[in-house]
């Protein structure tokens, strides 16, 4: 990948920067799918944010995006998932998630997420091994056991 990458915690004080990258990042996707709203993009990102569950992607020295785990019934959502365009198509995204996996796969018994109808990011989330298990108009609900072991090459290049 040739950068090096991290998390940091959130705070209150990110969440602008966050539901405008959320705005940024969904905008042709939502669009695509008939239900992209300048406002409502932001407002449920807004309504939505926990800085306890939410980590910053910092990509050689910059906030590069974002990812939330959040504990719902023995589960974990992988939820607000955004990487800046600049820093997609680099394996970024990849090494973000098969980190998450492997850290948080001791705190539940599967990890779940949404993604939007024919969006790029399902192929990011079948190569780790999430499968369907619901759908709808708009979204795509996957699922993976938090103990499959991870399939995804390369390490992470920071602790």
């Amino acid at each position: 990948m040739g950068m090096t990458w991290r998390f940091r915690p959130s705070s209150a004080a990110d969440a602008a920067w966050m539901a405008e990258l959320r705005a940024e990042v969904l905008r042709t996707d939502l669009e695509r799918v008939g239900v992209f709203d300048e406002q409502r993009v932001r407002t449920r990102f807004l309504d939505a944010f926990v800085p306890a569950h939410t980590r910053v992607v910092v990509a050689d020295g910059q906030d590069a995006g974002l990812v939330a785990v959040r504990p719902e019934d023995g589960a974990l959502w992988i939820e607000h998932f955004y990487l800046s365009p600049r820093f997609q198509g680099r394996g970024l995204g990849g090494e973000v998630l098969a980190r998450i996996l492997r850290e948080e796969s001791g705190r539940a018994e599967a990890f779940r997420l949404n993604v939007l109808q024919g969006s790029a990011a399902r192929r990011l989330y079948d190569r780790h091994g999430f499968l369907p298990y619901a759908e709808d108009a708009v979204d795509v609900f996957m699922e993976r056991e938090a103990k499959t072991p991870e399939r995804a090459s390369g390490a992470c290049t920071t602790p």
